[in-house]
């Protein structure tokens, strides 16, 4: 039974680029685009109508899939360090990918029971589409830079929130008599600030006297600095969240280079840990090389190598 939910676990969760590991995930990567297809495509009449049977029938299959694959990945999570132990299945069902996967199949069940709009199932069965952040590195990097830079961003949203209020308020005291339809409070008024602030400007309320307009030239101007501060904390999340790991590829190339060499049970490690990472074949080639040209060192003493003295063994 060990030996079974270990096979299965290195499926799931190991090296994806050859066997069936590689095909499993491959087929689950298309059964997830093809889910997001289907649900797209069902909420036209004309579809519903004359392929709603097999929609229905599709429906069905990937939830069975689904199912099987959360506590297939639920019973072997046990096999990973950080979820050992007595109470190591529901550390790993609170965990974030473990949280999507649930959410992927929750709305067929929750129809089941609950009367509900199949509009609003429709649109969430659209968040299987998040299983796929499993399979990317860059869709893994975004939310890890979500997640770090969370504070930033929402003292940064808290700000422009502000300045929203702020904005409707003026351009209510300027033009709610000229407009009262649509800057005759400060809530209908926060329509304007919200377009305006933004840089959107859909054109639908504009002011129409010269206070105003100067008052509007003023928030748009102001608006250009307040969008520009959330895409600033990000772009700067991307380069250090890149930076860790450009280092910690780095130290597990240090780590292999140790003996002088890099045996082929290494570079699949090291390849393994790239695709982990979302490094670049050709920034993880660039490390390689130069670490495997820089000076080594012995790793119990730390004294640096000469080119032709070999390391001693670990």
């Amino acid at each position: 039974m060990q030996r079974r939910r270990l096979i299965l676990y290195r499926g799931l969760e190991g090296d994806l680029r050859h066997g069936w590991p590689r095909y499993l995930n491959a087929a689950l990567m298309v059964l997830i685009a093809a889910n997001v297809i289907a649900v797209v495509i069902g909420s036209i009449a004309a579809v519903q109508r004359d392929w709603g049977d097999w929609l229905v029938a599709f429906e069905l299959v990937s939830v069975a899939v689904f199912t099987v694959e959360y506590l297939v990945r639920l019973w072997v999570a046990v096999e990973a360090k950080a979820y050992s132990g007595r109470w190591g299945r529901l550390r790993y069902a609170l965990t974030p990918m473990a949280l999507i996967d649930l959410v992927a199949i929750a709305p067929f069940y929750l129809g089941l029971w609950l009367e509900l709009d199949t509009r609003f199932l429709r649109v969430l069965r659209l968040l299987r589409v998040f299983k796929l952040t499993r399979y990317s590195a860059s869709m893994d990097l975004l939310l890890t830079v979500l997640r770090q830079e969370a504070a930033a961003i929402g003292s940064a949203m808290f700000v422009m929130l502000i300045i929203i209020v702020l904005a409707a308020s003026g351009i209510h005291l300027i033009e709610g008599r000229v407009q009262p339809d649509a800057m005759g409070s400060i809530p209908k008024a926060m329509w304007w600030a919200a377009v305006t602030l933004t840089t959107v400007g859909y054109g639908d309320v504009v002011p129409v006297t010269v206070p105003g307009r100067l008052f509007g030239l003023l928030i748009t101007v102001a608006g250009v600095g307040m969008v520009a501060l959330p895409a600033g904390i990000l772009a700067s999340g991307f380069s250090q969240e890149l930076n860790k790991r450009r280092e910690a590829y780095r130290r597990r190339v240090k780590r292999a280079l140790e003996d002088g060499t890099v045996s082929r049970r290494e570079r699949a490690v090291l390849e393994r840990k790239r695709r982990e990472l979302g490094v670049s074949e050709e920034e993880a080639s660039a490390i390689l090389d130069a670490e495997s040209a820089g000076p080594r060192s012995c790793p119990h003493c730390g004294k640096p190598l000469t080119a032709s003295e070999p390391a001693p063994p670990r």
